[in-house]
């Protein structure tokens, strides 16, 4: 007699890591130039290619644009572009030579009378940038843009006449912040980091971390985001956790947290990843081209924040 009833289900299919699916969500949406980073940082992809990508965005006068920086359009040379290329230049070990020297030049030539750099240089008017993104026509030196910008050339043991200055600027901006928000505590970070005075660098990130303890600036428990304010100006929710400030354990803001509040950051790091495979921006966003450009972007720094910390990705 045959046997009656429900057929058995078919076995599940093997859950994807973490990795396969951000490396499906990179394919899927990422211009060439962060598929080649992912494949660089991901894929035992070498150096060249990431290189090669990322000429087409660089300009006559040695400074980046073409939205490298997807929150600014248009062709134009800026500060944030460069300090993108920069990070990439330095991400794949190519932060040096020539090149560097000619981004040198550009950084010199749209520094202010202080010799720091502005966030935004007003050659962008015209053209599409995030509203919150001001514009104006004598913009002030912003530690910013300066900080991540001198601490890149600083690891990289680049020597220019401009950094002299710009690293003086630094110094100062950071050492007399008193009232800050997060992403400029992120500037001082990656310029602390990297400044060849270490004594001087502990002692200040010291203080800095205090400032963001007081301030509430990290958000240390992710289960109760309403305990933690939202700096004026950043879009609701706009929170930043512990892996924020600190990328990686070698971090001087490492120090600010204890091991069970980074624990939970990771924690949270690692549940943030969507459905897609992506990782979501927390940042205000303001047109769709900006945002899905973006999270490429993002996805790869999770993902290296993630191994950092020893946190399986595989």
């Amino acid at each position: 007699m045959a046997e009656t009833g429900a057929s058995p289900l078919p076995p599940a299919p093997p859950a994807r890591s973490p990795m396969v699916r951000a490396e499906q969500f990179v394919w899927l949406t990422a211009r060439v130039l962060e598929q080649r980073l992912f494949a660089y940082h991901f894929l035992n992809g070498g150096p060249d290619p990431v290189e090669t990508a990322l000429d087409a965005y660089r300009n006559e006068d040695g400074g980046y644009g073409h939205a490298l920086e997807p929150d600014l359009r248009g062709p134009v040379s800026q500060p944030l572009h460069t300090a993108h290329a920069l990070r990439v230049l330095d991400a794949v070990g190519r932060c040096g030579g020539q090149r560097v020297e000619r981004v040198c030049r550009y950084l010199t030539s749209v520094s202010t009378a202080d010799g720091a750099l502005p966030a935004v240089h007003p050659g962008q008017r015209g053209y599409p940038a995030a509203p919150f993104v001001p514009i104006v026509d004598d913009p002030p030196s912003e530690l910013l843009a300066t900080g991540p910008v001198v601490g890149l050339l600083h690891r990289n043991e680049v020597w220019h006449a401009w950094l002299f200055r710009a690293t003086d600027f630094c110094w100062e901006a950071v050492e007399s912040l008193e009232k800050s928000h997060p992403y400029e505590v992120e500037a001082a970070v990656a310029f602390l980091d990297a400044v060849p005075d270490r004594s001087r660098a502990e002692a200040a990130a010291d203080r800095l971390g205090r400032l963001v303890r007081e301030q509430r600036l990290a958000a240390l428990d992710p289960g109760r985001l309403g305990a933690y304010p939202v700096a004026p100006g950043y879009a609701p929710g706009e929170h930043h956790f512990p892996h924020d400030f600190a990328k990686s354990p070698r971090s001087l803001a490492r120090g600010w947290f204890t091991d069970e509040e980074m624990a939970r950051s990771l924690d949270f790091l690692a549940a943030e990843q969507a459905a897609d495979g992506g990782w979501p921006i927390r940042w205000r966003q303001w047109a769709p081209a900006a945002a899905l450009e973006a999270r490429p972007m993002v996805t790869i720094e999770a993902l290296r924040t993630l191994e950092a910390y020893g946190r399986p990705t595989g």
